[in-house]
């Protein structure tokens, strides 16, 4: 099935993982540009077209880490879901915790979905599926 590209803002610090989920939406059959930034403030501000981020564009899907730097990934949750311009965006979570207060915490503050990091590429590979299929559902009930 063919979808339209997509912009894509990925929030994470650890370039490690940026490789592996940069790899693993490769994998996908989306469509895609992905912007990246690497702490919650950057985040906050890319959104809002702030600072350097004047001429970024209006993403469709966030990726976003937990464990940030500046401002956490919770923080900047809450903060795209209490934005009447920004909570209509799809946030997925992606966090090397599988703590359930941490994912009930992130369903609370309205995650639209939860990942749990994978440790290997293979793993990350059925991740990149999951993310796809949330991706159409979401796309097929707006």
């Amino acid at each position: 099935m063919e979808t339209n590209p997509i912009d894509i803002l990925l929030v994470e610090d650890n370039p490690g993982d940026v490789f592996l989920i940069t790899r693993m939406l490769e994998a996908s059959s989306l469509q895609y540009t992905l912007h990246r930034v690497d702490n919650g403030k950057s985040a906050t501000d890319f959104l809002r077209n702030l600072r350097s981020y004047e001429q970024a564009p209006f993403p469709q899907l966030i990726l976003l880490d937990l464990n940030l730097p500046i401002m956490n990934g919770k923080e900047v949750l809450a903060d795209i879901k209490t934005d009447q311009k920004l909570k209509h965006i799809p946030v997925i979570v992606l966090s090397t915790s599988n703590a359930p207060e941490d994912i009930e915490e992130s369903y609370r503050l309205n995650a639209d979905y939860y990942v749990t990091k994978p440790s290997s590429f293979h793993e990350f590979a059925g991740k990149a599926q999951d993310i796809q299929d949330f991706w159409l559902q979401w796309q097929g009930h707006n």
